[in-house]
C-alpha cells in the first residue's frame, strides 16, 4: 500500500449535522434527551450521543420535550404528540421536510402520490404518512409492473424520490413515467449532498485499487455508495468502524479510497483513516528494515557509531511534570490550548500534549459557512477551544472553537443591542414560532412575525441563508437573545422607497419581484415600493388568473403606467408594446383570408375562436354550419381546431368576424340556392348530399307554420318528400289549433 485517499464529502451532511447539534444542545440544557426513533441512521453515533430512544408517540410522557429524528415522521405521529402536549423539537432534515410539503399538497389537490425509494426505510415511511394510500416503488422494473397492472392511473400522479436514492437510476424511472402517464408531476427531491457523494465515490473508485465505504449497514445512502464503488472498483469493503477492517483485503493495493455515508461521524472516519495510514507506515518501516539488514550483511567492516549523548528534560520541566501533563484528565466545559497537527476535510487534529487524541469537527470551527478552514487555522498554529466531549475509553476528546468564541461575543451582542447596530448571522433551524440565527456562535431567536416572511409561506426557506438582523433583547443569565430580520429589511426598504419616489416617471422600466397575487393582479416590488400589475397587463394572451402567468418570487420586467405620490400607488405594465397581437394580426391578415383557428369559448349566439395568441374572433351561430343549428355545441367543442374565412375586420373596435359556412359553399351549392329562390311558393327543394350524416329538407309553407324535417341518409330515397311534408303540416296545424 502506498497511499490512502479520503473523499472530501465524507462525514455528516447538513441535515444529519443539524439533528446531532439539536440533540447535543438539548442534552446540555436538560441533562437528558428523548428521541422518537434513532435521531440519525448510525448506531455508533446514536450510542455515543446517549439519548433515550422511544419508538411510539404513546411512550412520550405528557408535557415532556421530544426530538423528532432527521428522517421525519408522518402527520398522524405529530398529531398524537400534540394531543399529549409534548413539546416537539423537530430535527427533520429540511430536504425531507420539502418532500412532506409536496406530498401533502398533492394529496389535498386530489392527486395520487408515488414515492420512489426503499419502502421499509424510516424516511419513506414518514413521507407516506402525509397522504392517503401512497404507492411505493424501489426499481424501474417494479414501476413498470405497477403501471401495467394499473394500466392508466385514474388520478393525476405526483412522484417524489427518497433523498438518498441513486441519481443514476432516476432517469430510467422518469422515462417510464412519461411514457405511461399523461398527467404526472415528477419532483427531483434527491439531496444535492447525496448526489455529490455519489459522484465523488464513482470518481475515486475509478482510480483506486481498493475502496472502503464507512457507514451503518442499514443506511440507504451508505449502501448506495457501496454499490456505486463496486461498479468501478473490484475490491470494496463496506464497514461500520475500524473493528470491521480486514487488512488482508488491501494486500497489493497501491491506492485505497475511503468514502463515508452522510450519517457517519467524523471520529469513526478518523479511526479508519488513521489505521490505514498506520498500516502504510508499518509496511514502509518493515521494507526499510529489510533493506538495511541486507545492506549490513554485505558490509565487510562495521564502524561503530559514536555513543549518543543522553538527552535530558528542560530544566524548567521535570520528568514528573511532563508525566503529569501527559496523563492530565480533561473535563467537559474546560478551556484548552493546543497546536494544530493535521487538517482533513472533516476535522482538525489538535495536539494538547495529553494522552488524548483531540479533534475539532469542521462544523465546530465556525458558524460562517463561507469561511474556509485554511483561512482560520494553519498546521503548527495555536488554537484555543472548548471541550465538548471526553471519551477516556477510546482516548479521544471532541473540541469546539465556535462555542468558545461565542462566550467572547456576549459583550459584543450586548453592545449591538444598546446601539441598535446591524449584525450578520446564518439561519440554522426553524423553531416553533420562528427561526434560530447563529450570530458569532450565539443562538438568536427571531419570532415568525419578525422574519419578514409572509404568513402563507414556510419559514424553512430561510434555513442556511445569511441574514442581517437587529438585536432587540439580551438576557445573558437566561442565555436568551431575540432579534429582528424584519427591522433591518424595513429600514432598507424605506431608503429604497425614498430613492425610487425621487426618480419615478411614466414609462420608466424596472426589474421587480412578485410579492403576492390577488384575483385581479399581482403586486410587484420594484425597489422598496410595491406596484400593481393588473391581470390584463400580465400577458397579451388570455389569462384567467394571475397565477396562470406568474408566481410569487418571479422576477418580472415592468414599466410605470401611472403613479400617485400622495396615495403611494403605482400602476405597472408588463406587456411589451412591440408584441401587440392586434398589430401582428393586422400585418398578417386581411378580410377574405382563410386560416385555421382554435375554439376557446362557446356561447348561445356563437363561438369565440383564437386566430393567434391574444387575438380572438367570433363565429356567429349562423356562420357555423350550412344548416340550421339550435346551439354551437351541436357542431363545435372547446379546444377544437377548424378552418374559417375572415369575413369582416372592425379596426376601431378590434372585432373580427369569422365564418365556417363561407367555406362550405361551392359553385354547385350557390346554384342550388339560386334555384330555390326562383321556385314557386309550393315547390319543395331538398338536398340529399350523401357526404353528410343526414339530409335536410326545407319546405316552403305559410308563414304561421314553420317546420324543419331531418331525414336519415339511409332512408331518404324511400320517402316521398311531398307526402311527408303534407303530413307534417297537417300535424303542426292540428297542434296549433289545440293550443289556441
Amino acid at each position: 500500500m502506498k497511499r490512502v485517499v479520503l473523499a472530501e464529502t465524507a462525514g455528516f451532511c447538513f441535515g444529519v449535522n443539524r439533528a446531532v447539534d439539536l440533540t447535543e444542545q438539548t442534552i446540555q440544557r436538560d441533562g437528558a434527551c428523548v428521541t422518537l426513533g434513532p435521531v440519525i441512521h448510525n448506531r455508533h453515533a446514536v450510542e455515543r450521543l446517549g439519548a433515550r430512544i422511544i419508538e411510539l408517540p404513546e411512550e412520550a410522557e405528557p408535557g415532556s420535550r421530544l426530538i423528532i429524528r432527521s428522517h421525519g415522521v408522518g402527520r398522524a405521529v405529530v398529531e398524537a404528540l400534540e394531543a399529549r402536549r409534548v413539546e416537539i423539537i423537530d430535527a427533520t432534515c429540511p430536504y425531507v421536510k420539502k418532500i412532506h410539503r409536496i406530498i401533502e399538497t398533492a394529496d389535498q389537490n386530489g392527486r395520487r402520490v408515488m414515492i420512489v425509494g426503499q419502502r421499509d426505510h424510516p424516511e419513506v415511511i414518514a413521507a407516506g404518512g402525509w397522504c392517503s394510500g401512497p404507492v411505493v416503488v424501489e426499481t424501474a422494473a417494479e414501476l413498470e409492473q405497477w403501471l401495467q397492472m394499473e394500466e392508466c392511473p385514474e388520478k393525476p400522479l405526483t412522484v417524489v424520490f427518497q433523498t438518498t436514492y441513486a441519481r443514476a437510476n432516476m432517469e430510467a424511472l422518469r422515462q417510464i413515467l412519461k411514457k405511461w402517464c399523461t398527467s404526472v408531476e415528477i419532483f427531483d427531491t434527491i439531496c444535492d449532498a447525496t448526489s455529490e457523494r455519489q459522484a465523488e465515490a464513482a470518481s475515486l473508485a475509478a482510480i483506486s485499487d481498493a475502496m472502503i465505504v464507512i457507514g451503518d449497514l442499514t443506511s440507504a445512502n451508505s449502501r448506495n455508495l457501496a454499490a456505486i464503488c463496486a461498479q468501478y472498483c473490484p475490491r470494496v469493503a463496506f464497514i461500520e468502524s475500524k473493528a470491521d477492517l480486514d487488512l488482508g483485503l488491501f494486500d497489493g493495493a497501491d491506492t485505497i479510497g475511503i468514502v463515508a455515508g452522510a450519517s457517519t461521524p467524523a471520529w469513526i472516519i478518523k479511526e479508519v483513516y488513521q489505521t490505514m495510514n498506520d498500516e502504510i507506515l508499518k509496511a514502509t518501516e518493515e521494507t526499510e528494515s529489510t533493506q538495511l539488514t541486507e545492506t549490513a550483511e554485505l558490509e565487510t567492516e562495521v564502524t561503530p557509531a559514536p555513543m549518543a549523548e543522553a538527552t535530558t528534560a528542560p530544566e524548567d520541566e521535570s520528568f514528573e511534570a511532563l508525566l503529569e501533563k501527559s496523563i492530565k484528565t480533561l473535563r467537559t466545559g474546560e478551556k484548552v490550548v493546543g497546536i494544530v497537527a493535521a487538517i482533513t476535510p472533516t476535522e482538525i487534529t489538535i495536539d494538547l500534549g495529553t494522552k488524548h487524541a483531540a479533534y475539532i469537527p469542521v462544523h465546530e470551527l465556525t458558524d460562517d459557512p463561507e469561511v474556509k478552514v485554511e483561512d482560520l487555522i494553519q498546521i503548527g498554529g495555536e488554537v484555543e477551544a472548548y471541550v465538548m466531549r471526553v471519551n477516556d475509553v477510546e482516548g479521544t476528546v471532541m473540541l469546539s472553537k465556535k462555542r468558545l468564541d461565542a462566550g467572547k461575543f456576549w459583550d459584543e451582542i450586548g453592545a449591538a443591542s444598546d446601539s441598535r447596530a446591524v449584525v450578520e448571522g446564518v439561519v440554522t433551524e426553524e423553531n416553533k414560532g420562528g427561526v434560530v440565527v447563529r450570530v458569532k456562535g450565539i443562538r438568536v431567536f427571531v419570532p415568525a412575525s419578525q422574519t419578514g416572511v409572509p404568513k402563507d409561506q414556510p419559514l424553512d426557506q430561510l434555513v442556511g441563508q445569511k441574514v442581517k438582523l437587529r438585536i432587540t433583547e439580551v438576557n445573558q443569565s437566561k442565555r436568551r437573545v431575540v432579534g429582528s430580520i424584519r427591522a433591518v429589511g424595513s429600514e432598507l426598504r424605506k431608503e429604497l422607497a425614498e430613492k425610487l419616489w425621487e426618480g419615478i416617471e411614466a414609462g420608466k422600466r424596472y426589474l421587480g419581484t412578485v410579492k403576492s397575487l390577488t384575483p385581479y393582479g399581482a403586486f410587484v416590488d420594484i425597489g422598496g415600493v410595491d406596484g400593481m400589475v393588473h391581470v390584463s397587463e400580465l400577458s397579451w394572451s388570455r389569462v384567467k388568473s394571475p397565477a396562470d402567468a406568474v408566481k410569487v418570487g418571479d422576477k418580472l420586467e415592468v414599466y410605470i403606467i401611472s403613479f400617485d405620490k400622495e396615495k403611494q400607488k403605482i400602476s405597472l405594465g408588463h406587456k411589451d408594446p412591440n408584441l401587440n397581437p392586434w398589430k401582428m394580426f393586422t400585418d398578417k391578415f386581411e378580410k377574405g383570408a382563410v386560416t385555421r383557428v382554435k375554439v376557446v369559448k362557446l356561447m348561445p349566439f356563437g363561438a369565440f375562436a383564437e386566430v393567434m395568441p391574444g387575438v380572438d374572433g367570433l363565429i356567429h351561430i349562423s356562420q357555423i354550419s350550412d344548416r340550421r343549428i339550435a346551439k354551437p355545441q351541436e357542431v363545435l367543442s372547446e379546444g377544437q381546431e377548424v378552418d374559417v374565412q375572415i369575413t369582416d375586420i372592425d379596426y376601431d373596435k378590434k372585432n373580427i368576424s369569422l365564418s365556417m359556412r363561407a367555406l362550405f359553399e361551392s359553385p354547385s351549392g350557390s346554384a342550388a340556392a339560386s334555384d330555390a329562390e326562383q321556385s314557386g311558393p309550393d315547390e319543395i327543394v331538398y338536398d340529399t348530399d350523401i357526404d353528410k350524416p343526414e339530409v335536410e329538407i326545407e319546405i316552403e309553407v305559410p308563414a304561421e307554420v314553420e317546420v324543419e324535417i331531418e331525414v336519415p341518409v339511409e332512408v331518404a330515397e324511400e320517402i316521398d318528400p311531398v307526402a311527408l311534408a303534407e303530413e307534417v303540416i297537417t300535424e303542426a296545424a292540428a297542434e296549433e289549433g289545440e293550443e289556441a
